[in-house]
C-alpha cells in the first residue's frame, strides 16, 4: 500500500505538473498531457483546483470551500477529501507532506 495517498487534514497536496486547464462558463476542464484524458472539474472542483495551484493543506482547502460556498464544515471536509482523493488516484496531485 501505498501510505503517501493516505490523506488527513493536515496532509499537504500541489497539482502535479503537466496539466492544462481552463474555465468554459464558470467550470474547471482540464486535460492531462501525460495521458491525455480530458476533466471536468465543476465549479466546486475548480476552486479546490486552483486552491491547489501551490502546496496546501487539506484543512485549508476545506476552509475555502466552506467559506466560497457557506456549506458546513462536515460537508465541505466531506466533499473536499472525497475530490482530492480522486484527484490522487488519477495522479493529478502530489502528496507533498514531509517533504
Amino acid at each position: 500500500m501505498n501510505t503517501t495517498n493516505i490523506l488527513s487534514l493536515e496532509t499537504v497536496l500541489v497539482q502535479r505538473e503537466g496539466n492544462i486547464a481552463s474555465d468554459m462558463d464558470g467550470e474547471k476542464v482540464m486535460l492531462n498531457v501525460k495521458n491525455g484524458k480530458y476533466y471536468n472539474l465543476g465549479e466546486v472542483g475548480g476552486e479546490i483546483w486552483s486552491a491547489l495551484a501551490s502546496p496546501v493543506t487539506v484543512r485549508r482547502i476545506v476552509e475555502t470551500i466552506q467559506e466560497i460556498f457557506e456549506v458546513s464544515a462536515e460537508l465541505a471536509e466531506q466533499d473536499v477529501v472525497a475530490f482530492v482523493q480522486s484527484l490522487l488516484d488519477e495522479d493529478l496531485v502530489v502528496n507533498v507532506s514531509g517533504s
